[in-house]
C-alpha cells in the first residue's frame, strides 16, 4: 500500500524538518509529513494545493485550482518512514489535508518508527482506528467554525466533538477571523464540556501583519475566557511557503 502525499515541488514529497508553528508544541523541532486530500473545504485554507484540484467546484477565496499530478505523490509506507527517520528528529507532526483519511496506512508506517513521538493535526471529523490511535501522543484538533464555509453537519459532528473532549491527548485549536467567532467557540465548549485549558485560539492569516492585527483584539478575549492563544510562528519565520 502507499500513502498519498502533498508535494513541495513536483515529484518531491512534503517531508521536512522545521519548528512547529502552532498549538501546544509551538517552537519544538519536529519532522513534518504533509498528506494530500481533505474531506472539508475551508474557504481560507492555506494548503489548498492538497485538495482544491481542477474540477473541484467547492469555493476558495483565491479562486485557484491545482493540477493533481504535480501536487500529489504516491509513496510506499516504508519509503516514507525512511525519509522521516533520515531527518533525525524525535517528534513527528502529521498534517494535511486531513491525515485521518489515511489512518490505516499511517498506522503501518508508524509501526516502522517505534521511537518517535507522534503529533497529529486533524479537523476532528474522523474517528481514528485503534491501530493508529495507540501510536499517537498528541492530537491537535481544529474544528471548523462557520466562517470556514463548511456546512456544520460536516464540520462539527457532535459525537466527534464529544469524543475529542474526553481524550486528554486532544488539544482544540480554533481558527479565529472575527471577534464573533469566539462566541461560537464558547457555545461549543459549553455544549461538549471542552476544558478551557485545552482550547487554543489562533488568528487566521498568512502574513505577519494580518496575524498581528488580529492578535491585538484576540489576546484580551483569551484572557477573559481562560483560553490559550496560538501564534503561527512559521509564518513569521518563513512566510506562507511549502516545506517550512
Amino acid at each position: 500500500m502507499s500513502l498519498t502525499l502533498a508535494t513541495q515541488a513536483p515529484g518531491e514529497a512534503e517531508i521536512f524538518a522545521s519548528l512547529q508553528g502552532e498549538g501546544p508544541s509551538a517552537g519544538a523541532p519536529v519532522a513534518f509529513l504533509r498528506l494530500s486530500r481533505c474531506n472539508l473545504a475551508c474557504v481560507w485554507c492555506d494548503t489548498a494545493y492538497t485538495w482544491h484540484f481542477e474540477g473541484d467546484n467547492r469555493p476558495h477565496r483565491d479562486g485557484e485550482t491545482y493540477q493533481r499530478r504535480p501536487n500529489q505523490l504516491e509513496l510506499e509506507e516504508a519509503e516514507v518512514a525512511k525519509m522521516i527517520a533520515a531527518l533525525g528528529q524525535n517528534r513527528l507532526v502529521i498534517t494535511g489535508g486531513e491525515p485521518l483519511m489515511q489512518a490505516g496506512k499511517l498506522a503501518a508506517m508508524l509501526e516502522l518508527l517505534p521511537d518517535i513521538a507522534v503529533e497529529v493535526e486533524t479537523n476532528g471529523t474522523i474517528d481514528p482506528p485503534a491501530r493508529f490511535d495507540v501510536r499517537v501522543d498528541q492530537y491537535n484538533v481544529s474544528p471548523k467554525l462557520a466562517h470556514s464555509g463548511n456546512p456544520a453537519d460536516l464540520a462539527l459532528k457532535p459525537e466527534m466533538l464529544d469524543r475529542w473532549a474526553t481524550d486528554e491527548r486532544a488539544f482544540f485549536k480554533f481558527v479565529i477571523a472575527e471577534p464573533d467567532d469566539v462566541e461560537e467557540v464558547l457555545t461549543l465548549a459549553r455544549t461538549h464540556f471542552i476544558p478551557a485549558k485545552r482550547i487554543f485560539l489562533m488568528p487566521e492569516g498568512t502574513d505577519s501583519a494580518a496575524l498581528r492585527q488580529r492578535m491585538d483584539w484576540l489576546a484580551p478575549l483569551c484572557l477573559k475566557h481562560g483560553f490559550r492563544m496560538s501564534d503561527r510562528l512559521h509564518i513569521h519565520l518563513y512566510g506562507d511557503t511549502r516545506g517550512s
